[in-house]
């Protein structure tokens, strides 16, 4: 109770010249809530300390406080607030994030969560966003990826990736860290059989390599680029050989690979594991944040042992629980061999998870945003079912694009027919509900009709039907007989049937919508539909939402958005 009493007292006289007995009870019973019981005795040892140091400067109070409480002298910084928790010791203008794909293919629903969610917090604490393309692996790279990548990462974040890094473009950077390394006695170059030091680590015991002096090390690290062949000679870490996690043992840090790079061809045979290269890239990129899975925590701890060795100080580290997308296919390795064997035609093929695919289709970067943000940045593992995944990502599309898709009349498999007497009329129809003012489109229309061949199907006698904004009608004797132009009397009508929708047999366009599953649906459209631009989404009433993918003369190819 004394001391807490204390350093309440000096902090009040080093902010304010004197102390307050109120505020430094209300702080101390905050600290203490137990002295609730005896505030008189509280009061009463207030007042005495207040007494013993009544006399103090403020500058003689702060001097007193860094010696018992420094804690009291730190100033509160006020934590940013946005539509995500709060990170630790993140500065407002500081904070620097990154993702750091590999090659392998273009980014996915999987990398649509991580790569958002990096991106907000950055937009959040008005930070930088760093994509970093780590291609060390010379095995698994397709060459195409880099500009894939790029286009995706730029899409997803309405182009605002701060900074691109390719990491074979900076090889020597990690050549040089890992020769400081070596020169610290941190690293050693093994020459060990790799079946021999594997069993050793698992034993927790050294290897002979281990042990050997700083300069021939030296030695060893300069002619694992000219003498060793592949597979001779690994550097490593020198860690805690007899740590509880076998991982942490003196771990891997470069390898010899002849494979063909094709940023670098032949030219290097040095490739950097994970671990240095990441490890090195956070210090000099000033990442101050590293937000990934949490199947990387181990690979965040081995990051900050090489950042400690250096010297360096090490970024904050938080994880996000697994996220199983159940049922999709995200492997890009499996997807590059199902094209080139022509089972999809390319990235962009409908049935594919791939961000090129689903842009294609007309989703918005800020529904997959969205999403990011309403999960958040949370340790417990989900399973995501394609119906729940769908169900959210649709909803929050919708948001975005309901206002600015006009609407259009799209008759799929139409069926002709002759409403009789029908009257001769133009119809004029807004493009959007909820904005008159964007514009009409016109249907000229007499007597012949087209309809979707379910509505005709579903055509039945005895019942009033409308042809929506056009007219009413009925079925008698297997004929289509004029009975009113007024809505209200269809509304009324005791017998009324179904609202369809139609066009005029003349003056219309095809329309084909390349749907889920990559088949086409068939079908004609409104010839106002000529004034859209390719890349336009509209909603194709009682259909879907659609992007308008080509024009061909009178034909419109759309992809199927969703409902």
């Amino acid at each position: 109770m004394k001391d807490t009493i204390l350093k309440h007292c000096l902090k009040n006289i080093y902010q304010f010249g004197s102390v307050n007995p109120k505020v430094v009870l209300g702080l101390t019973l905050r600290d203490n809530p137990e002295l609730k019981k005896d505030v008189p005795k509280v009061l009463k040892e207030i007042d005495n300390t207040i007494k013993e140091i009544s006399s103090l400067s403020k500058e003689e109070a702060k001097s007193k406080l860094e010696e018992i409480a420094p804690e009291q002298l730190q100033e509160k910084k006020e934590e940013v607030k946005g539509p995500l928790k709060p990170l630790p010791n993140a500065k407002e203008g500081k904070v620097v994030v990154r993702i750091a794909p590999s090659p392998s293919g273009p980014l996915h629903i999987g990398h649509a969560y991580g790569s958002s969610l990096n991106y907000e917090y950055a937009k959040m604490y008005k930070g930088k966003f760093i994509l970093r393309i780590e291609d060390t692996n010379p095995d698994n790279i397709y060459s195409k990826a880099y500009e894939l990548i790029e286009d995706d990462a730029n899409w997803l974040t309405g182009n605002k990736v701060d900074q691109i890094v390719v990491q074979s473009e900076r090889l020597g950077t990690y050549y040089d860290y890992a020769e400081k390394l070596v020169q610290k006695g941190k690293a050693y170059v093994c020459t060990c059989n790799t079946e021999e030091w594997r069993t050793l680590k698992a034993k927790g015991e050294a290897c002979p390599c281990r042990e050997l002096d700083v300069k021939e090390n030296g030695l060893r690290y300069a002619k694992m680029f000219n003498e060793y062949a592949e597979g001779e000679a690994v550097l490593k870490l020198k860690t805690n050989i007899k740590d509880k996690n076998p991982a942490m043992r003196d771990f891997s840090l470069m390898r010899i690979n002849e494979r063909v790079h094709p940023k670098t061809g032949k030219e290097q045979r040095v490739w950097p594991l994970m671990i240095l290269s990441v490890a090195i890239d956070d210090h000099e990129l000033g990442v101050t944040h590293v937000l990934n899975g949490k199947d990387h925590h181990d690979n965040g701890i081995k990051e900050a042992l090489v950042m400690k060795y250096l010297g360096w100080k090490v970024p904050e580290y938080k994880h996000w629980g697994k996220i199983n997308f159940e049922g999709f296919k995200l492997s890009t390795t499996k997807t590059k061999l199902a094209i080139e064997q022509r089972e999809y035609h390319g990235w962009d093929d409908i049935r594919l998870m791939t961000l090129m695919a689903l842009r294609r289709r007309g989703y918005q970067a800020g529904a997959f945003r969205k999403y990011a943000l309403e999960i958040g940045l949370s340790l417990n593992d989900k399973t995501v079912s394609q119906k729940e995944f769908w169900k959210n990502i649709n909803s929050f599309n919708k948001e975005l694009i309901e206002e600015k898709a006009n609407r259009y009349f799209f008759i799929h498999d139409s069926v002709g027919i002759k409403v009789l007497n029908s009257p001769k009329n133009s119809v004029q129809l807004d493009l959007h509900p909820d904005f008159p003012d964007r514009g009409q489109r016109t249907l000229s229309v007499h007597d012949e009709i087209n309809i979707a061949e379910d509505d005709y199907e579903k055509l039945v006698e005895g019942k009033v039907h409308r042809l929506m904004d056009y007219c009413n009608f009925e079925v008698v004797e297997g004929k289509y007989k004029f009975v009113s132009e007024s809505y209200e009397d269809f509304k009324n009508s005791s017998k009324k049937g179904m609202i369809i929708h139609w066009l005029p047999v003349e003056d219309n366009v095809v329309v084909e919508v390349v749907m889920e599953d990559n088949s086409h649906a068939l079908g004609l459209g409104e010839k106002s539909m000529l004034d859209l631009k390719e890349g336009d989404i509209v909603q194709l009433e009682r259909f879907s939402f659609c992007r308008l993918d080509k024009k061909e003369g009178n034909k419109m190819i759309f992809y199927y958005l969703h409902k």
